[in-house]
């Protein structure tokens, strides 16, 4: 993703940064907690909740549930940390996973990042208390689990237990190579987050937890790898029921085919030898971290581009079984048969998705200024399993459908080229998703939702990614109303932003809690589950008011269902 910021925006932005900074340091208390986890005793403190109403939290932050992934273990799979005897200070979040940052064109973060956080209010209960998890997006390149994006205050009005953890990115997380030898499937940062789990699953006792009620959810990549995490049988027991905001397995984005990404990543960063895995690792193991994230950057070529191919390393099929392996196998043949589909799920988009990738067109307005045929934008399984006819007969039905027959072009049609890329790469995979819990988890329920509230100051991601002219729910606008972070202000608790807030804590709690989202802060409206019958499914509209009704866009979705049944 590319965020093209003015000096002001980005000044605004380091400001709202420092201040936010100054303001933990403020909530943070000097009263401290020791805990002994499996590993080793750990102090945390407490902090004073944000609204102050909602008194203070447990915080632990900085819990290593791995090894350090350095040295032999840099591109591999986790190891579990080594236990340690004395006081491990765990009253700070450590370092995010190295990354570029878009705001400040720099690249921030270490490859020593495999650490976790535990929030709670309570140590202490009458009945141990839910847990959630937290996975974070960001296309598997960028993201962190720390207070700067996920201060845990507003869950902290509930009686939960929130976890947060870091995982590898980029090259660091997803490189893969055939030779078995080198050890390198893929998937290291999916390993990361299975590690977290089993670390969650086995210490959450310690913080008043309840190991047998644990929810993992996340937005984008995170929900994608929260879809994958109940495909493999590495996580089997270790969670019970699943959130996916914005992403599952079935989107484009969510995994790679590619086996060459890594030669070419190699060449670019001046490599001159064969495309052989032994030295092409052997290459990557002497550069500088630094140097491997700006390669990442610069491989993907117009043509990559035009055919929405966005980002470089995400997780894989692996190429050989190992006694970690996550899949080998493309993982939308791992849905009929996953263990996830006795467990309950909540699904669900923002209504513009497709807002994330303005400033993208805008920097490439090829991308719809050069489309003619319409087949770049058909989904890649569609494209590769019919004739080249066939393939224009389908794009000649995208370009009816979203421009009544005319040639697009990035000055007339920019809108209507959002529409489409909101249902191609998010609403269209996550339809995917509810028929294929219709068809395979019909004795666990799946509620659906549509998160439509477009505010005009609070709805952070769209303002930062498209500035505050343009109007509508974008890709990741959800996030503001689940944690207090570095670009969100604390809010009037009688504006409706508010509300909508404690409406989505309500609901995620209540589903953490009871397996079902309906509660006190919705009781206006009755959220239906999604039921087994050839229709639309019902969805709850997330808007200034509340509605359960059938789901958006269906008649437009069913459009590119066509594609699969031809």
């Amino acid at each position: 993703m590319e965020l093209n910021l003015g000096l002001i925006q980005k000044l605004k932005l380091l400001g709202k940064f420092l201040k936010h900074q100054f303001e933990q340091y403020q909530l943070a208390t000097k009263e401290y907690e020791i805990i002994q986890t499996s590993y080793g005793p750990i102090r945390g403190c407490k902090f004073n909740n944000l609204y102050h109403e909602y008194g203070q939290y447990y915080s632990f932050e900085g819990i290593p549930f791995a090894q350090p992934p350095l040295g032999e273990l840099r591109f591999r799979a986790p190891k579990p940390p080594e236990p340690w005897k004395e006081l491990l200070d765990c009253t700070r979040c450590r370092s995010k996973p190295i990354q570029y940052d878009y705001v400040t064109k720099s690249v921030q973060g270490s490859e020593d990042c495999l650490y976790l956080n535990v929030y709670t209010e309570k140590l202490k209960s009458e009945k141990p208390l839910p847990v959630m998890v937290w996975i974070y997006g960001g296309g598997f390149h960028f993201g962190e689990a720390t207070r700067t994006y996920y201060s845990p205050d507003y869950f902290m009005s509930k009686d939960v237990i929130l976890v947060t953890f870091n995982y590898r990115l980029g090259i660091f997380g997803f490189l893969s190579f055939d030779d078995p030898n080198l050890n390198i499937p893929g998937n290291a940062g999916i390993k990361d987050q299975v590690l977290a789990l089993k670390w969650i699953k086995e210490n959450i006792h310690s913080f008043n937890g309840d190991p047998n009620n644990i929810t993992i959810f996340g937005q984008s990549a995170g929900a994608s790898s929260a879809h994958m995490l109940t495909l493999t049988e590495q996580t089997r027991g270790l969670f019970h029921k699943v959130i996916l905001q914005s992403g599952s397995v079935y989107c484009k984005w969510a995994y790679t085919t590619n086996r060459n990404l890594a030669y070419k990543n190699a060449l670019h960063l001046g490599y001159k030898g064969p495309q052989n895995d032994k030295e092409i690792y052997e290459f990557f193991n002497k550069k500088y971290p630094k140097d491997l994230v700006v390669a990442d950057l610069n491989v993907l070529t117009k043509d990559d581009l035009f055919n929405w191919e966005t980002l470089n390393y995400m997780p894989v099929v692996e190429p050989y079984d190992t006694p970690d392996c996550i899949a080998t196998k493309p993982y939308e043949e791992l849905v009929e048969t996953s263990w996830g589909n006795k467990i309950p799920f909540i699904v669900g988009t923002t209504s513009l998705e497709g807002l994330l990738y303005t400033s993208l067109l805008k920097k490439y307005p090829f991308l719809i200024d050069e489309v003619s045929d319409f087949v770049n934008l058909l989904p890649d399984k569609v494209k590769t399993s019919h004739n080249y006819m066939n393939l224009k007969e389908m794009g000649l039905k995208l370009k009816e459908t979203y421009f009544n027959g005319h040639k697009p072009n990035a000055k007339e049609h920019f809108n209507q080229f959002l529409e489409l890329l909101s249902h191609k790469m998010f609403l269209h995979d996550s339809w995917r998703t509810i028929k294929d819990r219709r068809r395979y988890a019909k004795n666990a329920t799946t509620y659906y939702y549509s998160f439509n509230f477009d505010s005009e100051f609070f709805n952070h991601f769209r303002i930062t990614c498209c500035g505050a002219s343009l109007r509508g729910v974008c890709h990741a606008d959800e996030l503001s109303y689940f944690f207090y972070g570095t670009v969100p202000d604390k809010l009037d608790m009688e504006c409706k932003e508010y509300r909508c807030l404690e409406q989505m804590i309500g609901m995620w709690y209540s589903f953490a809690l009871k397996s079902e989202p309906n509660c006190d802060e919705i009781k206006e409206v009755t959220w239906q589950p999604v039921d087994d019958f050839k229709k639309a499914p019902k969805c709850l509209i997330i808007d200034d008011h509340l509605e359960c009704k059938e789901m958006p866009a269906f008649d437009t979705l069913k459009i590119w269902d066509a594609f699969y049944d031809k």
